[in-house]
């Protein structure tokens, strides 16, 4: 009960930190027709519908019909695996700040953490200090930590392979090679000592994301991780529909092809990307940053009545 007492009072605290910026809190529906496009994405179905995996398609219509910025406090399911930082069934934090380029993005967040946590946070016997970020770009961690040009090699599993020395698994494309030297040889090393941010991905890695002007093999994309765990994934968001039209196209042609037909496009959505404003977005894992105010080292210690 301590640790559920501390998450009610990290539920004021974010609202308080959104209200005071100019935020305006909304509820979207938590079953859609279509509940996103990416490649892998494990949605539960709900009576011909499913249940929502992300608020994203919801909150960005309401941006295009001039909502102004905007937060919500979403429950969301993923058809995934209990472990001790996933539940199928959680709480995200999504908001989108109008006009935000990707620094002034990472710098609001940063400040929503200095804002709801103490100065320092343990979490799996992993402790961070809140002072200052570091940033490192997906290129420079996988020169650093792998010894991989990751962006030269893109589409090229065997030449990522081999620069990584890595055996190729059978029939592992660029794709799964890049996550699984992402899990093993990455991500052990970011948000330890100080909060990290991973910026500037591949473009195709960032199917909602617009790519970077100054060089288009990466998109405007970061993930934020502390105590080792990932918190928060964030773009600068896409407003060209035709290019978003045509980039779920090619991941619902791999999805398909993986796992069978599923859920009709969200022609809805698309038609508000045409109408975004420009605006960056980002969703943040709640019940994670619970784990982080209360030093909590599995998610379910900081959920009410968990199912595991």
């Amino acid at each position: 009960m301590a640790l559920l007492r501390r998450r009610n009072l990290l539920v004021a605290a974010v609202r308080s930190f959104f209200t005071a910026r100019g935020y305006l809190e909304v509820e979207t529906p938590y079953v859609v027709p279509a509940p996103g496009e990416e490649v892998h994405l494990r949605a539960m179905p709900a009576g011909g519908k499913w249940l929502n995996t992300s608020p994203e398609f919801a909150m960005k219509k309401l941006l295009a019909g001039g909502s102004g910025a905007i937060f919500q406090l979403a429950r969301v399911w993923r058809d995934e695996p209990w472990s001790d930082t996933h539940a199928p069934e959680f709480t995200m934090l999504e908001w989108y700040s109008l006009g935000a380029d990707m620094d002034g993005l990472m710098a609001e967040t940063f400040a929503l953490l200095r804002a709801t946590l103490p100065p320092e946070v343990t979490s799996r016997g992993i402790t961070t200090l809140l002072d200052a970020p570091a940033f490192l770009t997906v290129a420079e961690a996988f020169t650093r930590y792998v010894g991989a040009d990751v962006l030269a090699t893109e589409g090229d599993a065997p030449a990522l392979a081999a620069q990584a020395g890595a055996k190729l698994r059978d029939g592992e494309d660029w794709e799964d090679l890049f996550f699984r030297l992402l899990l093993e040889r990455i991500e052990p090393h970011l948000g330890r000592d100080r909060a990290t941010f991973l910026t500037h991905w591949p473009a195709a890695q960032a199917a909602l994301a617009r790519k970077c002007p100054a060089d288009p093999r990466v998109a405007e994309r970061f993930e934020l991780y502390v105590c080792g765990i990932e918190l928060a994934n964030a773009f600068v968001e896409l407003t060209d529909a035709d290019e978003q039209r045509a980039r779920f196209l090619a991941d619902r042609a791999r999805r398909h092809a993986l796992y069978g037909p599923d859920w009709e496009m969200d022609e809805d959505f698309l038609s508000a990307v045409a109408a975004l404003p420009a605006c960056s977005g980002i969703a943040l894992g709640f019940d994670r940053l619970a784990m982080l105010a209360t030093g909590a080292a599995r998610i379910a210690d900081v959920l009410w009545l968990p199912e595991t």
